[in-house]
């Protein structure tokens, strides 16, 4: 209960009142060294914060739940106040966290890609073609891409309620960092139309359908315009552009009365690794979810199948 949480940690945080600190990743450290129980609540307020969660460490599930019972840790116990606390007495997960919510990316980026390459999946070379419940099987007896796995759709599990968003970091944490060979054996695998395992596997290699699928599912220009309104994925869509579809940028670059003229036999795509490794950075965000371009009025049906053409047809990677 949360009595008990916070006794736990008012007998804890007495025993180290002779400790100044206004280090929130030290009381932190200190507590979970303790071996007095102060561990497994540090972990109820984490789990209640939602700061474990893969490449989503800063960003709280639940932010008013989360702010309310750090704001009673910080009335309980002043050790914690200095921390947890802006001059403005406004006490939040960021403040808690400080530093920690961005100094750890880059290394966390870099010990991850580390193991990748002792991974014997690593050394291999991708081939077209293979069944994603193969590749499925592989990934999980292979040791790191198991541990990386696991992790992954832990965060975007269908046994709880869908954080479409937590699911999306995972996602892109994911098939960042690992090696190009092994993120292409897995996102461009298949099923024959027949074998359910198979396609069990490939919904959750792929995200499917916490990160994926909505219902009802968005348009494709509403995908589009959304993505070109948020920086990050403006820039992933203009990378993926160019790579894949050039013939659209030279031709039409933004302008979609331009684009409405186009049809799909005249759109080649490139198909080559820099395609790929440009589409393989679209998984997990908004550019990777299934989109429609049913219930729309006649005159916006061309330019929306154009869309669902460039982000979702099979033709470049076949």
């Amino acid at each position: 209960s949360l009595y008990y949480v916070f006794t736990v940690l008012f007998i804890y945080f007495t025993y180290i009142s002779t400790v100044q600190t206004t280090d929130c990743l030290h009381l932190r450290e200190q507590c979970i060294k303790a071996g007095n129980g102060c561990k497994s609540v540090w972990n109820v307020v984490e789990d209640a914060c939602n700061i474990s969660v893969l490449g989503n460490r800063c960003k709280a599930e639940d932010t008013v739940g989360c702010n309310r019972i750090i704001q009673v840790l910080a009335d309980k116990y002043p050790e914690f106040k200095n921390c947890v606390c802006t001059t403005d007495d406004i006490c939040n997960i960021t403040t808690l966290l400080g530093k920690w919510c961005s100094i750890d990316k880059e290394n966390i980026n870099m010990e991850t890609k580390l193991q990748w390459s002792l991974s014997a999946l690593s050394k291999q070379a991708y081939t077209t073609n293979r069944s994603c419940l193969d590749v499925n099987r592989e990934c999980i007896e292979d040791e790191v891409c198991n541990k990386q796995l696991s992790l992954y759709l832990k965060a975007c599990s269908v046994n709880k309620k869908c954080n479409v968003e937590g699911c999306q970091a995972a996602i892109r944490f994911f098939y960042q960092n690992m090696p190009f060979e092994v993120a292409q054996m897995m996102i461009f695998c298949d099923c024959i139309r027949s074998d359910e395992s198979c396609h069990r596997a490939k919904e959750l290699l792929h995200g499917k359908p916490c990160a994926v699928t909505v219902v009802p599912p968005p348009s494709c220009l509403n995908v589009i315009h959304m993505c070109e309104e948020n920086e990050s994925c403006r820039k992933k869509y203009t990378t993926f552009r160019s790579k894949c579809w050039r013939h659209v940028t030279k031709k039409c670059y933004n302008d979609e009365a331009c684009l409405e003229t186009l049809i799909k036999d005249d759109m080649p795509c490139s198909a080559n690794a820099d395609c790929k490794a440009a589409y393989i950075s679209n998984w997990g965000t908004m550019l990777h979810m299934e989109c429609s371009c049913q219930n729309l009025p006649l005159v916006e049906q061309p330019l929306c199948e154009l869309f669902h053409h460039m982000l979702h047809s099979k033709s470049c990677f076949s």
